[in-house]
């Protein structure tokens, strides 16, 4: 028997994830991490937003570039994510009936279509289509925040899950200024990334941002308690 069927609401919170198959990476240059990016802004809209294919010769639009394209109604509020070598993490709210769906398989099949493309390859991408869980509790949504601003520690300390850090002064310092993730513009200098994520929807939940230090205490107690969830 299948997963029961995950029934999206508008208003409310979603953490969606999916990994490459075989584990492999998803994300094999700086430019792919990039072009995710620019989907998660793209693909953000009720009305199609074209971000030109990867085409052998020629040069996509830039991340940059694609962030500065006007939207309407968009689809989702992003409220963090986190890119990893072989998966990716997504906090997503809806916003109109339909839209986180349409928002996933959206980008999914951009980023796959760019992907094949790219490395010449073909077939699918993924394990299977995106998962999801309900963020139903206060306390449920504060650690899993904290579990998608501090995944990427795992690139600088691989045992940080448990509680194993060489240098904690420096780990600090990585997750904040790690590029390919969310935290970075709520604690750090302002970039045009921002315009990925929605950080008032955040912060009509939370009063604050926790310390980096407390965002990793947070991020294994959640890795802890939601292992379907954390062993990507």
């Amino acid at each position: 028997m299948g997963e029961r069927p995950i029934y999206f609401q508008p208003g409310e919170w979603f953490h969606c994830f999916n990994r490459r198959v075989d584990k492999r990476r998803i994300f094999m240059s700086p430019n792919d991490y990039k072009r995710f990016q620019s989907l998660l802004y793209a693909c953000n809209s009720a009305e199609p937003i074209h971000v030109s294919n990867y085409e052998r010769g020629y040069r996509s639009k830039t991340l940059h570039s694609v962030l500065k394209l006007p939207r309407k109604t968009q689809l989702v509020d992003i409220g963090a994510y986190s890119l990893m070598p072989n998966h990716y993490h997504l906090l997503l709210r809806e916003n109109v009936d339909g839209g986180l769906t349409s928002f996933m398989r959206k980008i999914g099949t951009a980023y796959t279509m760019y992907f094949n493309i790219r490395y010449e390859r073909s077939g699918a991408l993924y394990q299977g289509a995106f998962k999801a869980k309900h963020v139903r509790t206060d306390s449920y949504f504060e650690r899993l925040l904290s579990y998608i601003h501090g995944n990427h520690a795992e690139l600088s300390e691989p045992r940080w899950r448990q509680g194993v850090i060489g240098n904690e002064y420096e780990l600090v310092k990585y997750i904040v200024s790690y590029p390919y993730a969310s935290l970075r513009d709520y604690v750090g200098d302002s970039r045009a990334e921002s315009a990925i994520v929605n950080t008032h929807s955040i912060l009509d939940i939370v009063d604050r941002i926790p310390s980096p230090n407390k965002i990793l205490s947070d991020a294994r107690t959640f890795a802890r308690q939601h292992a379907d969830e954390a062993e990507m």
